[in-house]
């Protein structure tokens, strides 16, 4: 089966779009790094490296220093799909990353973005 296209697309190229999607809602570039992060365990030096470096999705989240175990605690409807109904583990992650900036855009709580308790 063939991978989708999101797979060898750069997380540069989408990156804007998470910006000016936040910055939209009245939210910033910082929170949209810090999400990031959170998810993935890079640090913001290796996170604009990888930018810089134009690595796509499967590489960004299979190369990722510590994928952040309360991810399982990420719910709902991205794209008309379930993030915790889907099979594939990248293709999961890279909806779990929609749906936390999804919530930033909607004016939710880092807090509760972040899954802090």
């Amino acid at each position: 089966m063939a991978k989708h296209k999101i797979y060898s697309m750069s997380v540069a190229s989408v990156y804007p779009h998470y910006i000016k999607k936040a910055e939209k809602k009245g939210r910033t570039k910082a929170e949209v790094d810090e999400i990031i992060r959170w998810l993935t365990g890079y640090s913001q030096k290796e996170l604009e490296a990888e930018l810089e470096k134009q690595t796509d999705f499967e590489t960004f989240f299979k190369e990722a220093p510590q994928l952040n175990p309360s991810q399982a605690f990420i719910k709902g409807v991205i794209c008309g799909v379930r993030v915790e109904d889907i099979d594939e583990p990248t293709m999961q992650e890279i909806r779990y990353l929609d749906k936390l900036i999804d919530e930033l855009a909607k004016g939710k709580a880092m807090e509760k973005i972040l899954r802090e308790s």
